[in-house]
């Protein structure tokens, strides 16, 4: 699994401009308003789901969108959504709770999550994520994000979470 120091390293060796600031521990939205009011650009908060096929799911959303899980799954092709385990959620994406992160899609080489993107954070200029530890924001331009996501081999669905409707990719089925 990768570690922060080795995300990074990823970023530069990608040309992909990035800013990380270190922080004290944050576990949940809400925690850290004083970081964020310090840091410009949108705010994340990132759910990771298990359904009822045991398929994968990765959602960030800007912090104050609301998620509808009871909702979400015909959206984008799943069945009923639970929070995934933590010894799954470090298995597929090398972070414990409260470090979920979009950035951690590089350690899903086998690519067993799909990742669903808040439309408003598709439209975000910039990005904060967690750097796989929640002791540090990193943040990304929107470019150097799809970038990223590139990279690693992640094609993002873009959902509307006000409309439920999907805005860009294709859902599973």
């Amino acid at each position: 699994m990768k570690t922060r120091d080795d995300l990074l390293a990823f970023l530069d060796a990608q040309g992909i401009a990035h800013r990380t600031v270190d922080h004290p521990a944050v576990f949940r939205v809400g925690e850290g308003e004083e970081i964020k009011a310090g840091l410009p650009g949108a705010h994340t908060k990132n759910l990771f789901l298990k359904d009822a096929k045991d398929r994968l799911w990765l959602i960030s959303a800007a912090d104050r969108t609301a998620i509808d899980l009871k909702r979400l799954p015909p959206v984008i092709g799943a069945a009923r959504l639970s929070f995934g385990r933590e010894a799954l959620m470090v298995e597929a994406l090398g972070v414990t709770p409260g470090s979920v992160t979009a950035l951690g899609l590089i350690n899903d080489a086998a690519r067993r999550v799909t990742f669903v993107l808040d439309r408003q954070l598709a439209q975000a200029k910039t990005v904060n994520f967690h750097p796989l530890t929640n002791t540090a924001t990193t943040a990304l331009d929107q470019a150097g994000f799809r970038r990223f996501l590139a990279a690693v081999g992640v094609e993002p669905l873009v959902v509307d979470f006000e409309t439920l409707q999907v805005v860009e990719g294709q859902t599973i089925r």
